[in-house]
């Protein structure tokens, strides 16, 4: 992935070629494509568009400029490729939580070529507390909120790519088996899993509430 001075140099081109009247779209139009390409995609499969990497490389990027509330950079990430991706999802399986009907759906997320987990680290969260006590209520409401960003980070460069992904949540009934398999610091708390691969299939159609019941704008 393209570092922060790349990105730069590509936005003043970009720009150029626009006042040039060589594209028609604006830099604003270019991210939204990418956000409308965002969707569930839950046939995935063992392939990737892109180098492991690659996909690390996206994983660092996001994490480092994520925003986070008082620059906190409390969430953390893992990601599992080949047999430690499998491992998971095999775990999650075995736990006291599975029900049968969730397996053919689990089997899914197996098929694909990774995993991306996220996590909070509690130690930092709790530092942030102690030390603003006026705010301490909403800083896990606002690690929360940040860790939702750099998930929507990855989620829609991993798309951009041609990888399919979707977002679950088995945690708390694999919290412990996952911290003990991968070695995970016991502050760290498991906030959701991303199974991503090569797309094998196309997201289901999606239905849109009014925006007039969403949305609000007031001018002078």
């Amino acid at each position: 992935m393209a570092r922060l001075s790349e990105y730069g140099e590509a936005s003043r081109t970009f720009q150029v070629l626009w006042r040039k009247g060589k594209s028609t779209n604006t830099m604003s139009d270019n991210f939204f494509n990418a956000a409308k390409g965002r969707r569930s995609i839950y046939a995935i499969k063992k392939s990737s568009t892109i180098s492991d990497n690659k996909i690390g490389e996206i994983v660092q990027d996001a994490v480092k400029y994520a925003p986070s509330a008082f620059n906190s950079q409390s969430a953390r990430t893992v990601v599992l490729f080949g047999r430690h991706h499998d491992k998971l999802w095999e775990m999650t399986k075995e736990s006291p939580e599975h029900y049968a009907q969730t397996e053919k759906r689990l089997d899914g997320f197996k098929a694909g070529h990774g995993t991306i987990l996220f996590f909070e680290d509690m130690t930092v969260v709790r530092g942030f507390q102690e030390k603003f006590v006026k705010y301490q209520d909403q800083f896990l409401n606002w690690s929360q909120q940040a860790n939702g960003m750099l998930q929507y980070m990855i989620w829609t460069a991993l798309e951009t790519e041609g990888l399919g992904c979707s977002l679950q949540h088995y945690n708390p009934s694999i919290d412990d088996q996952v911290k003990l398999e991968f070695q995970i610091p016991a502050e760290w708390s498991l906030v959701a899993q991303m199974p991503f691969g090569e797309r094998g299939g196309e997201p289901n159609s999606k239905e849109f509430k009014p925006l007039e019941d969403r949305v609000k704008i007031f001018h002078d």
